[in-house]
Formats: C-alpha cells, structure tokens, sequence
C-alpha cells in the first residue's frame, strides 16, 4: 500500500479521498491554487503545496506543477479525482514515466474510451449494445454523410468525438439542415476539444440516462455495482440520481451489468469506471465511458456498502478486488441532490462568502461538501459546492428522508439551488420515477420564475 498519495484536485472530491486516504492509514499532499487556500482540506492537510494562481489553466491544469509537487513532497501516487486532468491519458502518462502511480486506467485505456468514436468500437467488438449511428467518423463527402444519416433514420445527434459534459452535440430533424450542423459541430468540436472528428447517432426522442459503475483490477477481476438513474438533467448536466433505477427489471440490469464486466476483462480495464446508456423502450444503448470516479459515487456506495475511492487506490496499488460478484448485493434506495451556487431557476453562477452554512443529519443522511461558515465560494471553477445524500430502506423512505434534509439545510451568503430540489421531491411525475432526460428541462419551462 502506498504511504503517500498526492491529490490533484480540488473541492468536495478532493475532501472526499483525503478522508478515504485517512481511513488507509495514507498521508494526503493536498495540492491547492491561490483561490482555495482557505478550503477545509487545505486547513486539515498534513501538507499542502500552492501549484498557481486561480485560473485552471495555470493551477489544476498544469502538469509540470502538478507532477513537481508530487516529486518534492515524495508522493508515491497521484488521484486526478473528477474533471480537471482526470481523463487525460497524456496526464496518466507523464505521471507513470515520471515514476508515480496513476490511480485510474491506465493511458491506453483512457484513449480508447475517451475518444467516443473508439469506444464505441470497442464496446460493438465486447458485445455491449450501441445506439444505431456511424461507424466511426463522420466523412467529408455530403452526399456520404446524407447517406448514413437516412440508412438511421431522422432525428439524428452529431457529436464530438472527444467531446464530453454536454458539450459538441447538435440535433438535426431534417436533412436540409444536415450539412450546416455537422460543419457547426466539427468547428466547436475543434476549438473546445482540439479534436474536430464528429460522428453520428440516432436521437432517442425520449430515453433514460442509466449507468452501470465498475471496479477492476490488475488481476483480471471486475465487478459492476448496480445502476445509478441520472435522467434528471439540464443541459445534458446532471442535477439529482439515484440508485437503483426505478422501474427496470433486475434481469436487464444483471444482463447489461455483465456486459460492461466482460467489456472490461477485454480491453485490460483497472480501476473505477462507469458505463453511461440511454435506456428506452426495454433496450440499453451505450453512449460512453467515464474513466474515473463519478461525482455522483455516493449514491452507489451507499446501497452496496463499498468505498468506491479506497478500492480504487486498493487495486491501484497492486491489491485485488477484495469482493466477488456474489458478495455484491444492492439493498435499499439512495438519492443525492447536487448542491451548486447558483440562482435556483436561472442557474447565474452565485459565487461569494458564506455567511451561513448548517448541514441537515439524521438517519441515513450523508453530506459531502467542503464548504463551512465564512468560506469564500471562488468564481473560477465549477459551481458545486457540495452533495446532499440520503439513503431509505425503500425509494419513499429516501424521498421522505431526502425532503427532511433539505429543508433542514441552511445556505446563507450566496444563492444555491436547493429550492429546486425541495420543489422536485414533491414533484408526483418525479415520485412515480423514470422521468426521461429531457423531463427537468420541460419542467423548468413550465416553472418559470
């Protein structure tokens, strides 16, 4: 087991492996820009190293920084967390030749999925279903291009190849404005991603967005731990989840789970990672994967009991998988509401000093968040500032438990959007379960404020 592990991010995440690290007996070298110095994991760090000023760019996004820190604090490993470098095999790479352990895939895995035109080929030669569409990059020719988009059928997405986070799509109903938006695309997808390839799928017009979380390690060994149900979103970002998804039969979800296992045990995968689909009509399509740990983890590790990020630097250090499939079993009803500051309905970024902050407990309630009474919310980097999570021996009891927690919370200072999470418990399409994807978004336009 490593003795210290260097932490190359920031937040509630960076909290989140700083307590895992604890709990293994591990020193954590918190790495911090001069906009968090006053962050609580920086204040309970046992050292901490400033890697820059505030913007990304030149903090969280500079390797040398990061990769020199680890080497002058003799960190053995380095956790990229979520977002930031996380999936950057280039990262992965340059932390591996310069003599330190990545905890996540390795670079030749991170490529493979983080290009989605790649992965998808991968995951067609595993077995695991896709959504009918090109079969790789889309051509040049737009007579070629018209070509596939009526061998699929009308509506169809284009979509970056290297893109992620909702951004580098563009739905197209017609072909007369087929041409237009894939030049629109590549053109974004080049300037956001530094890669302008597209490719093509079919549009579901109304599907649910599910995930399978896995676990594997260097010993040929992989599990999936259950689905998560994140089809509430806005502007392809994610909002609330929960697991498991409402209303899917378990045989599908040990069918699709067994896949994504078997996808895994093929391409080498190490580590965490999570298998997105979009579900209709009783079918499972895969759209991507994500070579890391999820922001939304919690709500797996609470109905299976297992520390998604002390496993990953488990087998990042050369242990395994210290569970079986069998021994994985699911029980009860988790739900997590994403705490971000930002107005509640028109989502203008809240950034600001705190001048209040109570986090709600009790039964089953779990907060993840670094922020505390007189913190600063910075405004260069993402807006979430925490995690509500609450887990119920059934999906009523986590709602019940889940509309105690928020109103039991106390914000003051800066905005966030907990009043609409406090509106969307008691929403009776949301309580039924299995809102689609496109639900929040027609639910935000007919609440207008």
């Amino acid at each position: 087991m490593f003795k210290k592990i260097l932490v190359a991010n920031r937040g509630e995440i960076a909290l989140r492996i700083q307590r895992a690290c604890r709990e293994l007996g591990i020193k954590a070298v918190m790495v911090y820009s001069e906009a968090d110095r006053e962050a609580k994991y920086v204040k309970l760090a046992e050292e901490a190293v400033c890697i820059g000023p505030a913007p990304s760019g030149q903090s969280y996004l500079n390797m040398p920084a990061i990769i020199s820190a680890a080497e002058v604090t003799d960190a053995e490993a380095i956790h990229p967390g979520y977002g930031f470098l996380s999936e950057n095999a280039d990262f992965a790479e340059r932390v591996e030749k310069s003599g330190f352990q990545f905890i996540g895939p390795t670079p030749e895995s991170i490529r493979i999925m983080g290009d989605k035109v790649s992965a998808k080929q991968a995951m067609i030669r595993a077995g695991v279903p896709c959504v009918p569409g090109s079969e790789g990059e889309l051509p040049d020719d737009p007579v070629a291009m018209k070509r596939i988009a009526k061998s699929i059928g009308y509506p169809v997405i284009i979509k970056a190849a290297g893109g992620g986070g909702g951004r580098g799509m563009r739905v197209v109903h017609t072909e007369a404005a087929l041409v237009n938006a894939v030049a629109m695309t590549k053109a974004e997808a080049g300037a956001a991603f530094n890669n302008p390839a597209v490719y093509m799928e079919k549009f579901l017009q109304n599907p649910r967005h599910i995930e399978i979380q896995i676990l594997a390690d260097k010993h040929k060994n992989a599990v999936y731990l259950g689905e998560r149900d994140c089809s509430m979103q806005r502007r392809h970002q994610k909002v609330l989840e929960e697991s498991p998804a409402p209303g899917i039969n378990r045989k599908l979800i040990e069918r699709i789970g067994e896949r994504c296992v078997a996808a895994c045990k093929k391409i080498g995968y190490r580590g965490a990672g999570t298998f997105e689909f979009l579900y209709e009509d009783g079918e499972f399509y895969f759209i991507e994967m994500n070579t890391r740990v999820q922001v939304e983890h919690p709500v797996t590790e609470m109905v299976t009991g297992i520390d998604i990020v002390k496993t990953q630097i488990m087998v990042a250090a050369g242990e395994k998988l210290p569970f079986t499939q069998r021994q994985i079993e699911v029980r009860g009803h988790a739900i997590e509401c994403r705490v971000n500051a930002e107005d509640p309905y028109k989502f203008i970024p809240s950034p600001g000093r705190v001048t209040m902050w109570h986090a709600p407990g009790g039964p089953g309630v779990r907060v993840d968040s670094h922020i505390y009474t007189n913190y600063f919310v910075p405004p260069n980097y993402d807006s979430m500032v925490g995690k509500i999570i609450v887990h119920g021996d059934t999906r009523e009891q986590a709602m019940a438990r889940m509309r105690t927690a928020l109103a039991e919370t106390v914000v003051e200072g800066i905005s966030t959007n907990i009043p609409l999470h406090r509106e969307l418990m008691v929403d009776a399409k949301f309580m039924d379960g299995g809102t689609n994807i496109h639900y929040l978004e027609h639910w935000l336009e007919q609440h207008k404020r």
